[in-house]
């Protein structure tokens, strides 16, 4: 604070606060009283910190998805039996080899050809010829697959295995099913052959799964071979026939563009490919949901933190009513009271805003190396986050420093 000695004849010049004065009062004002200043800024640091933790987390967990995505879904092609303008006339498209055929093209480790099984009314599935009030599975449906299903699904087996081509082209009763489906029907092990009558039709459990790693829908699935579920139940009725493909990593788009030529040459139009969705559209979506929901958390700790530096400052003015009018005495002037409580409550912010990029910072990485994974962090949110932190303190600060600079020089001095 500079007061300017009067010369006779003019006007009193008004006092100035220097900016070095205008620190080293706001640095005294923090410093001073060490356990309020960190509680005042314990909301600050939250809030920038989970701003920082949500970013990173968003990120960190849109990679993973994406990663993921790609092992699974980008190795996945859909063709669809179409049946094009002969729809009416050809109820299956796919042919008999059509699982041989598709193993030709390059990048295709796996391939089969799948539909659901029109069953009569009333048709339900029990594990005895005899039905039994407690022995029977309603509303289960059945799926007929060539073998090349499977082997694209990649069930985990807990007891038995899958059919193969043997039992395909040998027209065998035989069936894999859930593990949820067994512990319905009473199947506890295959020792005995257990044998499950779908109507009438017994055939025997010859494995039974508990995952799988692509068509999760097939853990409710009787899975029957396609020969004898086609010449028991006919062709597909209420929907056609797909194809599941398995694929290596990256060539998906190209087994999609020669599916159809390599099923049916005669009519590939019968057939269409479905390819694999964008990975990237997917972790934009997810990171855009992920990031929604948790930047409102950060935005309430954001406003919390900055209820209290608000509060806490207004406290300090009341407190420090006497020092204010002694100040004003002196010369100060009211915009200099007002920068000097909103200088303390931006410092406060700021050192939040530090703190809070440290700890959100440490929160990311400490759950990336528990998980094993990358850590993604943004540069520019990592030099933006004190800078929010700032903003909150001043913002918080307004009120309380425009009270301070209305506090009256004698009014004060009377307390």
């Amino acid at each position: 604070m500079v007061n300017r000695r009067r010369v006779p004849g003019r006007a009193a010049p008004g006092s100035r606060l220097a900016l070095r004065d205008l620190l080293s009062e706001a640095v005294a004002g923090v410093v001073q009283r060490p356990a309020r200043s960190v509680l005042t800024s314990l909301g600050t640091v939250l809030g920038v910190g989970s701003f920082i933790a949500v970013l990173g987390l968003t990120g960190t967990a849109a990679a993973q998805i994406d990663t993921r995505f790609n092992r699974l879904t980008v190795t996945e092609v859909t063709v669809e039996d179409t049946g094009g303008q002969d729809a009416d006339r050809v109820p299956l498209s796919f042919p008999r080899d059509a699982d041989r055929r598709m193993d030709r093209v390059h990048g295709v480790t796996a391939a089969g050809v799948y539909w659901k099984v029109r069953l009569a009314p009333g048709t339900a599935i029990r594990s005895s010829p005899v039905a039994a009030p407690d022995g029977a599975v309603s509303r289960t449906p059945v799926v007929a697959a060539s073998p090349g299903l499977l082997d694209a699904a990649a069930p985990h087996f807990t007891q038995g295995r899958a059919f193969d081509a043997f039992h395909d082209t040998h027209d065998q009763r035989v069936a894999v099913i859930g593990s949820a489906t067994a512990a319905r029907l009473g199947i506890t092990t295959l020792r005995t052959q257990p044998a499950i009558f779908i109507g009438d039709t017994p055939f025997t459990v010859i494995g039974v799964f508990d995952d799988v790693r692509r068509k999760p829908d097939l853990l409710l699935d009787v899975i029957v071979p396609r020969t004898p579920a086609e010449r028991i139940w006919g062709p597909p009725q209420d929907e056609r026939a797909k194809m599941l493909i398995s694929t290596r990593l990256g060539a998906a788009p190209q087994v999609a563009s020669q599916a159809a030529l390599a099923l049916r040459p005669d009519h590939p139009d019968y057939l269409r490919a479905v390819p694999p969705p964008d990975p990237k559209a997917l972790r934009h979506a997810v990171g855009g949901d992920l990031g929604q929901l948790f930047l409102l958390l950060a935005v309430v700790c954001l406003f919390i933190g900055a209820v209290g530096i608000a509060n806490t400052t207004l406290v300090a003015v009341m407190e420090r009513v006497g020092e204010i009018g002694l100040r004003r005495a002196l010369g100060a002037r009211a915009r200099h009271i007002t920068w000097q409580f909103l200088t303390e409550s931006a410092a406060l912010g700021l050192l939040g805003g530090i703190a809070g990029t440290s700890l959100g910072t440490a929160v990311v990485v400490g759950v990336c190396l528990h998980n094993e994974w990358t850590p993604v962090l943004d540069p520019l949110t990592l030099g933006a986050a004190p800078v929010l932190g700032l903003a909150t303190g001043l913002l918080a600060g307004l009120y309380p420093s425009w009270r301070a600079s209305c506090v009256q020089p004698v009014e004060a001095l009377r307390r």
